[in-house]
């Protein structure tokens, strides 16, 4: 597979991830509260439902589904690092939380909890590396910020 294709495969399952989350708890909040994800019911586990805090939670997810979406329709390095860097930055505080919030949880919830949120963060960190790799391979001009042309100096 050719890193662009790769660091575009990491993006589209993000936003698939990020659409599915988003969609559902938009259209439908009180059923994602109650029975996400749908096989264990995880997030009613940690009361109270708030239909205003999961429309929200899920209007943000559908926003990071555009960005991560524009960032594989056109995987510039640039668009795809601030995609992902801002996916990350999410995700990585949502899975302490978690990681730290596991009463009422079995064990076997517990760990597919974690390892599910902990997944989540390979897709991101594969597709800012595949698209520093394609950067390599076309040269310094996709890895840098826009150059700037002469007319945009003198307007």
């Amino acid at each position: 597979m050719r890193r662009p294709d790769l660091a575009r495969a990491a993006l589209l399952v993000l936003t698939g991830y990020c659409l599915f989350i988003g969609l559902t708890a938009v259209a439908i909040p009180h059923v994602f509260y109650d029975d996400f994800p749908f096989l264990a019911h995880w997030v009613e586990r940690l009361p109270p439902y708030n239909e205003h805090l999961v429309t929200d939670v899920g209007g943000l997810y559908v926003g990071f589904a555009v960005v991560l979406g524009l960032a594989a329709w056109r995987p510039r390095r640039d668009l795809v690092v601030a995609a992902c860097a801002g996916f990350l930055t999410v995700s990585v505080p949502h899975l302490a939380f978690h990681a730290t919030h596991l009463s009422g949880f079995g064990t076997g919830d517990a760990i597919a909890e974690l390892a599910a949120l902990a997944s989540l963060l390979i897709p991101p960190v594969v597709a800012i590396w595949a698209s520093g790799e394609a950067a390599k391979e076309k040269g310094p001009a996709i890895a840098g910020p826009p150059s700037r042309t002469a007319s945009d100096q003198r307007g």
